[in-house]
């Protein structure tokens, strides 16, 4: 049994209720999850992984939040070459800029996004966000 680690970043809850939702679609998938803030990850964790997702509600000017995951990415963004990666996360205000952004960003790196675009939600997932979050999850599952 692979295990998936899902790693994200949160401020009110909502993207770590994206991030449950991944989890759940990966534990579906019979593979173990490992869903954590990245106060307790590291790029290390993810250095072996052919597959993982990550998780930032947009921030500011619809940029990454600074202080802890802005450095998590910068530092994993030399290893994620050849790699699969769901992108997620909520926004507030805007557009998604943030999530194209990154998308883009992780993809100049070599990596590969599942489905080829983050997902998105504005505000709490709702049911049908929810059960497309928990859809990526089985597919990173059959992916790690």
């Amino acid at each position: 049994m692979a295990k998936v680690n899902i790693i994200f970043w949160t401020q009110g809850g909502n993207t770590s209720a994206m991030a449950d939702a991944i989890g759940k679609g990966v534990t579906e998938a019979g593979h173990e999850a490992n869903v954590a803030a990245v106060s307790a990850g590291s790029a290390a964790l993810l250095s072996d992984a052919k597959a993982f997702a990550l998780g930032c509600p947009a921030m500011g000017d619809e940029v990454l939040e600074e202080s802890e995951m802005e450095p998590f990415v910068a530092g994993l963004e030399g290893n994620v070459s050849g790699k699969t990666i769901l992108l997620f996360g909520s926004y507030g205000w805007g557009d998604g800029q943030w999530m194209r952004d990154w998308v883009a960003r992780m993809q100049n790196a070599g990596a590969t996004i599942l489905g080829g675009e983050g997902i998105i939600c504005q505000e709490a997932p709702d049911a049908e966000t929810l059960a497309k979050l928990e859809n990526a999850g089985k597919e990173l599952a059959a992916l790690a």
